[in-house]
């Protein structure tokens, strides 16, 4: 097997920590068994000084021997087709776990994320949150019927979405037990608490050196 190198920022405020997405990649391959080594980005050049690995200037980025990629989808899914645990080998398996991750991407976070942003300027009720509240309600009802996405088993669709839906504020309106329960259920594997503490660990390595 080729070496996994996922690249990250080398340092970042404490706000971010733990959200920033090189932790999918992370938790990914701590859920397959992939060793893989960690590459940083100078945090305050990010704009412009990766654009060969990132042309939108952001992370992460993994690579895989002589194959690049960017956008965190793309390399979960690149993992995902590497081994069986994170996707299942049938075609119908297969076209499912494609089809959460790009709903977890396209009709989930492309509105939470937006959301967020705006809540940082003061205006929490702000011109999404009723687009937002809609999006919520719509997974409540998928959650109540199952406990995963895809074959009833965990899968990188699981990932992604819980990543999704654990920033605290996101939920923080409405009573959605389904939910909450699924994102504790995803959250709770040992493999994201390993490549969390790893994230954090790399971040507060970068405070030493900083000082």
């Amino acid at each position: 097997m080729s070496e996994l190198t996922i690249w990250t920022y080398d340092w970042v405020p404490e706000g971010p920590r733990g959200f920033v997405r090189d932790l999918r990649l992370r938790w990914a391959c701590e859920e397959a068994g992939f060793p893989y080594v960690v590459q940083t980005i100078p945090f305050a050049e990010r704009e412009t000084n990766h654009l060969e690995l990132q042309p939108f200037g952001q992370v992460p980025c993994l690579t895989d021997g002589e194959l690049q990629l960017f956008e965190s989808g793309a390399g979960l899914l690149h993992l995902a087709g590497k081994t069986g645990c994170l996707m299942p080998d049938d075609a119908a398996g297969k076209a499912h776990t494609l089809q959460w991750v790009i709903a977890a991407l396209n009709s989930v976070e492309m509105v939470s994320v937006p959301w967020w942003f705006l809540t940082l300027s003061g205006h929490r009720d702000n011109d999404l949150t009723g687009w937002l509240d809609k999006r919520l309600e719509q997974l409540e009802q998928v959650f109540a019927r199952r406990d995963w996405l895809v074959a009833n088993r965990f899968t990188v669709a699981d990932l992604l979405m819980a990543d999704v839906l654990r920033v605290p504020d996101i939920r923080a309106f409405g009573q959605r037990a389904a939910t909450e329960a699924y994102v504790t259920r995803v959250t709770q594997r040992p493999a994201f608490h390993q490549a969390l503490a790893d994230q954090m660990a790399h971040f507060r390595q970068a405070d030493s050196i900083r000082r």
